[in-house]
């Protein structure tokens, strides 16, 4: 069997129906790794704990004992989340110095316990501070679809190690648009559930009131049996959800002919590449969508998302600031250094905006169950630029490549980027965008679309 290009659920239904062992599919996955990790995506692959874990899978297997939904599939890491046995980086150096974990994070310990087996840590922007993942200490993620592209970020290493197909699944983390923005740019699925839907326990944190995790696959099935396994409430975080688990996977087939869907309009519509905009045409004719709505005030809930995670930011690294600021990637540096001079006004003002703003969006859902906007306003740029012009302007490009991500995360919505696949092209992505614990929706409509073609995850 070939696993590079199959998904989670082909390679555990082989492993439990013993068409394949885990730790045959191990062992190929670290050659894989091995052979193909050009890119940059891992920063420590952890081959010996996984090829012991796998051997332990196939145990349960042959004592006739249940191994799990996810048994024998390969999966990694964003380097912020706890791994017992190393040192969780954060991508910075500064954490490079700290005592190894002494447990795993639960969405990791979750994952292991449906029998996924972890092969290492991902490669990610400084403290998840940026859209890019050039990393200063460790190096940039490449592109899979072009070498001398950026993945996106932060969690850069995570979307470029599915897209090349080293791994099948990965967890990410998404502050103001860190799973979306390079699920887009490498072409992969990326989920960013409702805010404390999912658990943070044993995950460094960049802006306590924006940080999700989340995942990275090649289908919709694939994202839909991973958010199954890590929802459920968990008392080491205290925002995660006390809500039951509410499985998606057996939603995905029902029709969605009922859902009200929508395109954005106005705010959503400007700042963007016309392939931008044109891939949501592309979703929305799939679906017979015409229908348009406005999310109001956008702009301001960017601004102001600035603002509060700038702040949070920077204060988590206010005493390294002081006295090391030497080892801080200068650019991560000095955003951390302006979010520390904010008045406490502008973040207390932002917050009262961001109430309100939670109200206004509540209201638009009264109308509309799924709303299509872009994932980025462009794609994937050229490692190391820095502008480009738009519209006869010059802008600046990181900051940029959150444009359509940052005013849905400010309040927590839950949203998938579905790829979209052009020939001879780079990919782009559309958000699929629903209310808050109203992820089956969102999946449903890309179920649908896969199931149509519209949209599909390419190894490369």
């Amino acid at each position: 069997m070939n696993f590079d290009s199959a998904d989670a659920i082909t390679i555990s239904t082989a492993v439990r129906e013993g068409k394949a062992s885990a730790v045959e599919v191990t062992k190929t996955a670290l050659a894989r790794i091995a052979a193909r990790d050009r890119l940059n995506c891992f920063t420590a692959v952890t081959a010996e704990a996984a090829l012991a874990d796998a051997a332990r899978i196939d145990e349960k297997i042959a004592e006739g004992n249940n191994p799990g939904i996810l048994a024998g599939v390969p999966f990694a890491v964003k380097n912020l989340f706890d791994i017992a046995g190393l040192t969780t980086l954060a991508g910075s150096k500064i954490n490079a110095e700290k005592p190894i974990a002494t447990q795993d994070a639960t969405a990791v310990a979750k994952l292991k316990q449906a029998g996924a087996v972890l092969v290492g840590a991902l490669n990610m922007d400084e403290y998840a501070y940026g859209f890019v993942t050039e990393n200063f200490h460790y190096g940039a993620t490449h592109n899979p679809h072009d070498l001398q592209r950026v993945a996106g970020g932060s969690s850069g290493g995570s979307a470029a190690a599915v897209a090349a197909g080293l791994v099948p699944l990965t967890l990410g983390s998404d502050t103001n648009g860190s799973i979306r923005v390079p699920a887009a740019l490498c072409g992969v699925f990326g989920l960013k559930p409702t805010y404390g839907r999912l658990s943070r326990a044993g995950v460094a944190l960049f802006s306590s009131s924006f940080d999700h995790i989340g995942h990275f696959a090649r289908s919709v099935q694939d994202i839909a049996t991973v958010f199954d396994v890590l929802q459920g409430e968990d008392d080491r975080d205290p925002i995660c959800t006390k809500r039951l688990p509410e499985l998606v996977l057996p939603q995905l087939k029902q029709d969605i002919s009922d859902l009200r869907i929508a395109i954005a309009s106005d705010y959503f519509t400007q700042g963007a590449e016309l392939e931008a905009l044109a891939a949501v045409q592309k979703v929305a004719d799939a679906l017979n969508v015409s229908e348009y709505v406005i999310i109001p005030e956008a702009h301001r809930a960017r601004a102001a998302a600035f603002v509060i995670t700038a702040s949070e930011g920077a204060n988590l690294h206010l005493e390294n600031l002081r006295c090391r600021p030497q080892d801080f990637d200068p650019a991560t540096r000095d955003r951390f250094l302006a979010g520390a001079l904010i008045p406490s006004s502008w973040y207390l003002q932002a917050q009262r905006f961001r109430k309100w703003y939670r109200d206004r969006i509540r209201q638009v859902f009264q109308n509309v169950d799924v709303i299509l906007a872009p994932t980025t306003p462009i794609s994937a740029p050229l490692i190391g630029q820095q502008t480009m012009i738009l519209d006869g302007e010059e802008i600046l490009i990181r900051p940029h490549l959150g444009l359509f991500t940052q005013p849905l995360s400010f309040i927590g919505l839950p949203v998938l980027s579905i790829p979209i696949q052009r020939q001879n092209d780079l990919p782009l992505g559309v958000q699929l965008i629903a209310a808050p614990y109203n992820e089956a929706l969102i999946l449903r409509v890309a179920a649908a679309l896969q199931i149509k073609g519209v949209i599909s995850a390419a190894v490369v």
